[in-house]
C-alpha cells in the first residue's frame, strides 16, 4: 500500500480543485490519502472538496480548516495530520500523472536522494508558456550552482511549489519543515535544509501548472519579476520584503 500523503495548500481555488482532485482519484497506485488545508476560502472551494470526500473509496480526503492563512503554515498543518512516510506538497493548480506515487516512491528508494520534484511545463486554456517553463528547468540548476556552489556539488537543486516537492516525514519534520516566517520562497528554503539529509532530485517527469500569474503580468514582466525575486533571495534579501513583488493572483 501507497505511503503517500498528499498535501494541498488552498485559498480561494474553486476555479482549479475539481480538476486536481479529479485527477488524484485516478491516481494507479493511489495515495494513502490527500489532505486539502484551506485557508479561509471565500468561494466555493471546500463545497468542491467535500464532493470528494467519498467519491473513490480507495483515496481517504481529508478536509483541514486553517486558522492562519499563509501557504507554509498551511503545508505544515497539513503535514502534522498526514499518516504517511511520504509527504507530497501539491498545488491546487497543478496537474499531476496518474503514476505520480509511483514515480515518488521510485525515487525516495535510492537513501542517497532526500528529497524530488518535477519537471513544471506552465499552461493556459490556449497556450503552453515554453520559454518560461524552460528558464524555471534551468533555474533548478544554475540558482544553486551561483549562489551556493559548495552545496551544488553536494547535491543541492532548487526546487519550487509548482514542480510538486515530496520527501520522507521524517526528514521533514527533523528540518522543522516549512518556515512559518517566510510569505514566498519556503520551497526553496526547505531544500537548503534537506540537501543535509541528501541530494535534491528533479525527476524528469512533467507535471502541469497554471499560468495564471503570467497571463496577468505577462511574459516579459513575469520572466523578470522571477529573475528579481531570485537573485535578491540568492543573496540574502529577506522574503518578507520580496513578497511585495509576488501577489496572490487567482
Amino acid at each position: 500500500m501507497s505511503q503517500v500523503s498528499i498535501v494541498i495548500p488552498t485559498l480561494n481555488e474553486a476555479a482549479s480543485l475539481e480538476r486536481t482532485l479529479r485527477q488524484l482519484t485516478l491516481l494507479n497506485p493511489p495515495a494513502k490519502e490527500v489532505i486539502v488545508v484551506d485557508g479561509g476560502s471565500e468561494d466555493e472551494t471546500i463545497a468542491i472538496a467535500k464532493q470528494f470526500q467519498p467519491f473513490h473509496k480507495a483515496l481517504t480526503i481529508q478536509i483541514l480548516s486553517c486558522k492562519q492563512r499563509g501557504r507554509s503554515i498551511q503545508m505544515n498543518y497539513g503535514a502534522s495530520s498526514a499518516t504517511g512516510d511520504i509527504l507530497c506538497f501539491l498545488h491546487a493548480d497543478t496537474s499531476v500523472p496518474d503514476d505520480l506515487i509511483a514515480i515518488i516512491e521510485q525515487t525516495l528508494a535510492k537513501p542517497t536522494v532526500a528529497c524530488g520534484g518535477f519537471i513544471s511545463l506552465m499552461v493556459g486554456s490556449q497556450t503552453t508558456r515554453w520559454g518560461i517553463s524552460l528558464h524555471n528547468y534551468l533555474k533548478t540548476y544554475y540558482a544553486p550552482l551561483l549562489f551556493k556552489p559548495h552545496l551544488f556539488f553536494k547535491g543541492l537543486r532548487l526546487l519550487f511549489g509548482d514542480q510538486v516537492i515530496f520527501c520522507r516525514r521524517i526528514d521533514f519534520w527533523d528540518c522543522s519543515g516549512f518556515d512559518e516566517a517566510l510569505p514566498i520562497m519556503e520551497d526553496g528554503d526547505l531544500c537548503l535544509k534537506l540537501v543535509q539529509k541528501g541530494r535534491i532530485c528533479q525527476v524528469n517527469r512533467i507535471v502541469q501548472s497554471s499560468d495564471r500569474r503570467v497571463a496577468k503580468w505577462g511574459s516579459l514582466k513575469a520572466t523578470a519579476i522571477y529573475l528579481y525575486i531570485g537573485i535578491l533571495w540568492g543573496i540574502g534579501v529577506d522574503a518578507n520584503y520580496l513578497k511585495q513583488f509576488y501577489q496572490d493572483i487567482r
